[in-house]
């Protein structure tokens, strides 16, 4: 583990610190019954599977509070306002390991649940290059790392990240997925 990476767990409360908003929506059923739902808010997202022009991928080094531990992350945040996603996952890389994209792609975009309204976008970066030094956000103690492709792929293939889904969709996009046969 790397220094400076790992957080302390102070306290645990029941109620939200603000950084997620749930409301609750009462539905009308087809049969005629009401039905209370809490619903998850919250902004637009990217996460980016990005290779570079050696034939490695790029991950972030990160604490993750729901795990409660330090994953090794796709980067990713969230879309400002009526930035574009491409612009949005462009800056995250940056940002986040110091890799500028050669080319950007959405190849996916998902609710993060059945009960949420927060809309995420997979993002496949291509031809990345290490331009300088990470400057993430004044929460985020990151470390970039990076893979051999097979690695890469095998980590993002066994799930020990937070955005999954994103990982599959990219590596699709990507073809580096062989047919079983």
């Amino acid at each position: 583990m790397t220094k400076g990476l790992e957080w302390t767990l102070q306290s645990e409360r029941p109620e939200p610190a603000g950084w997620l908003k749930v409301s609750c929506r009462t539905y009308v059923q087809p049969d005629g019954k009401e039905s209370d739902w809490d619903i998850l808010q919250g902004p637009r997202t990217v996460a980016v599977v990005a290779l570079t022009e050696d034939g490695q991928g790029v991950l972030v080094r990160q604490f993750r509070p729901g795990p409660g531990k330090v994953l090794a992350e796709l980067p990713g945040g969230l879309v400002s306002g009526g930035e574009e996603v491409e612009a949005a996952a462009a800056r995250e890389l940056l940002e986040e390991t110091g890799y500028e994209a050669g080319t950007v792609e959405v190849v996916m975009k998902t609710y993060l649940a059945s009960y949420a309204t927060h809309v995420r976008h997979a993002v496949l970066a291509r031809n990345c290059r290490k331009v300088t030094e990470p400057k993430p956000d004044a929460e985020e103690f990151v470390e970039p790392v990076t893979m051999p492709l097979d690695d890469y792929v095998a980590h993002l293939l066994g799930g020990q990240y937070t955005d999954a889904d994103m990982g599959l969709a990219g590596l699709v996009a990507a073809g580096l997925l062989k047919q079983a046969g």
